[in-house]
């Protein structure tokens, strides 16, 4: 059975011009029996370029469900389209996040990640100003600590070292020993609240050798009880759908002890036999 990609971007997200129903049709010509779109939305996004201000990550969210219910029913003999989104969280906005979630009920799946740090992305080099490459991620993951603290209103935390793919010396800056402590913390969080992790291949088609997170967190995350763990292209365009899954992802999960990965419906975790 193909492994089902839970981490999709279309044009409902600011970063994506893909047609919701050509995700479907990729997924369907890839052989899935489910998939699961979940397009960005960053509450009180702080947008980084001004000449663009489009990129400002909300998300019409009635026009969005009602997209996706539509494309559910259309396309139900072929494959299960589940509903996601993926929230950005940062502190100050735990309450506009527990109504958006509460108000929204159709969720099947909902990625937590971290976009934003201090009101910096880490796409743009001016995060990094004034310090080392060491120190910049010192305090994304610090941020993602406290998010997971914080929140509750998610399934899975998604791509945990995101900000990898944007260090001024690319991965060669990145020493996963340098920063265990704080991954150890913040995997007992989301394990104690019941929530996961996902492997995200975006990483891979951005020419990094290995997922994320790192595959010495994967090892953590499972020897310390880790079950949850869904699989995400990160995709906003229909040629990475399902990239790396059966190349990297399946041999990888298998290495580390897995037998199943994780999909959800109703914001409940089902387990997939890999």
């Amino acid at each position: 059975m193909k492994i089902c990609d839970s981490h999709l971007h279309s044009e409902f997200s600011s970063d994506s011009s893909t047609p919701v129903s050509a995700v479907i049709e990729k997924a369907i010509a890839l052989g899935l029996p489910k998939v699961c779109l979940t397009d960005h939305y960053d509450i009180d996004f702080v947008i980084q370029d001004e000449s663009d201000p489009t990129m400002d990550f909300k998300l019409d969210t009635p026009r969005y469900l009602a997209c996706l219910k539509e494309m559910s029913e259309l396309y139900k003999d072929k494959i299960d389209v589940r509903f996601g989104v993926e929230l950005g969280l940062m502190p100050g906005i735990e309450e506009k996040v527990r109504n958006y979630v509460s108000k929204w009920p159709e969720y099947d799946f909902i990625i937590g990640s971290t976009h934003l740090v201090r009101g910096l992305d880490p796409y743009y080099p001016s995060y990094y100003e004034g310090r080392s490459s060491k120190e910049a991620l010192r305090e994304y993951f610090e941020c993602i600590l406290t998010s997971v603290r914080t929140f509750d209103d998610f399934d899975v935390y998604g791509h945990l070292d995101y900000i990898v793919r944007y260090l001024p010396g690319g991965e060669k800056d990145y020493c996963f020993k340098d920063h265990a402590d704080i991954f150890e913390e913040i995997f007992k969080v989301l394990i104690s609240k019941g929530k996961g992790i996902e492997i995200n291949t975006g990483s891979l088609y951005k020419k990094m050798t290995f997922p994320h997170p790192h595959i010495e967190a994967l090892k953590m995350y499972k020897a310390m009880g880790g079950e949850i763990i869904t699989v995400g292209s990160d995709a906003h365009v229909t040629d990475y759908i399902c990239y790396g899954f059966e190349t990297v992802v399946r041999d990888l999960l298998t290495s580390l002890g897995y037998k199943y990965y994780t999909t959800f419906k109703n914001r409940k975790p089902e387990f997939n036999p890999i």
